[in-house]
C-alpha cells in the first residue's frame, strides 16, 4: 500500500494546487516538443515499395487512402514468428478507437509487418481488430525503416535502431513511422519513433499514470512485459513466456 501522508482538506488542496503548476509545465513542454517535431527536416522516399494487402498488392502511395498524411505502426511479426508480441498487441488494442477520428482528419493509419499476410490475418481476426494490417514481405521497407535486420547485420552487430547502432539479437522490432504525400505525389518520411516512443499511443498507460500505484511494473522485466497479456488471455493468466520485445 502506498505510504502517502494523510492531511487536512486545506493542506490537500494546497499540495495539489502546487502540483498543478508542474502538470501545466509538462503540458506546455509537450506542446513545444510537438511543434519542434513538425519543424524537423524531411527525407524523400525514392523507392517504389509494394505491400501485400487484403485487397491485393498496393504501393506506398495507395496506403494513404486519399489522405496527405500516413502513420505506420511497425508490428513485430516476422516470417514464421512463433510468438505474439504482447507489447505490440497492447498498443494495437488502442488503434481502432483513435482511427475512427484520424481518417476524418486527413490521416491514414496502417499497421505493417514483415511476415506474409496469411501468417498474421488469423491473429488479427482473433483479436477483433479492424485497422488495415499489410505485409512488407516482398520489399525492403522494414529494413529501410530500420525495424528489421538481416542475418548478416545481426551477425556483424551492424544494426541501427532508434538512431543508435549496436549489436542486437532480434530480427524485428516495433516502431512508428510518419509520411507526407504532397500534391505532386512525392512522399516524404517526416518522423520516426522507436522503443518507448510508442508509449503516447497506449491510452491505458495514461489511465494508470493517474492512479496511486501507477504502472506498477515491479519486475522481473520492469516494463509492460511484467503484466500485459493478450486481451483474450487475462482470465487464464498463463505463465509469462520470454519477453519478445524491449
Amino acid at each position: 500500500m502506498p505510504n502517502n501522508k494523510i492531511v487536512s482538506r486545506e493542506d490537500w488542496f494546497q499540495a495539489h494546487k502546487a502540483h498543478l503548476a508542474r502538470e501545466k509545465e509538462l503540458t506546455r513542454f509537450r506542446d513545444r516538443i510537438a511543434a519542434e517535431r513538425r519543424e524537423l527536416p524531411w527525407l524523400k522516399v525514392r523507392k517504389d515499395y509494394v505491400f501485400e494487402t487484403e485487397q491485393g498488392p498496393k504501393k506506398l502511395a495507395e496506403l494513404f487512402a486519399g489522405a496527405s498524411q500516413l502513420i505506420v505502426y511497425h508490428f513485430m511479426f516476422g516470417p514464421g514468428a512463433d510468438y505474439r508480441c504482447e507489447g505490440c498487441s497492447f498498443l494495437a488494442d488502442h488503434i481502432d478507437g483513435a482511427n475512427q477520428h484520424l481518417k476524418h482528419h486527413d490521416v491514414s493509419l496502417v499497421v505493417i509487418s514483415r511476415a506474409p499476410l496469411a501468417e498474421f490475418l488469423p491473429y488479427k481476426q482473433r483479436m477483433g481488430w479492424k485497422f488495415d494490417w499489410v505485409s512488407s514481405y516482398a520489399s525492403d521497407f522494414n529494413f529501410d525503416m530500420q525495424v528489421s535486420f538481416t542475418d548478416k547485420q545481426i551477425a556483424s552487430g551492424d544494426t541501427t535502431y532508434n538512431f543508435e547502432q549496436r549489436a542486437r539479437k532480434s530480427k524485428d522490432l516495433p516502431g512508428i513511422s510518419v509520411f507526407y504525400r504532397d500534391d505532386n505525389g512525392d512522399i516524404f518520411l517526416t518522423f520516426m519513433s522507436r522503443s518507448r516512443g510508442g508509449d503516447p499511443l497506449i491510452g491505458a498507460y495514461h489511465y494508470l499514470d493517474l492512479t496511486p500505484q501507477g504502472r506498477n511494473e515491479t519486475g522481473p522485466y520492469h516494463s509492460l512485459m511484467d503484466w500485459v497479456r493478450l486481451h483474450d488471455e487475462y482470465a487464464d493468466r498463463p505463465e509469462m513466456p520470454d519477453a519478445c520485445c524491449h
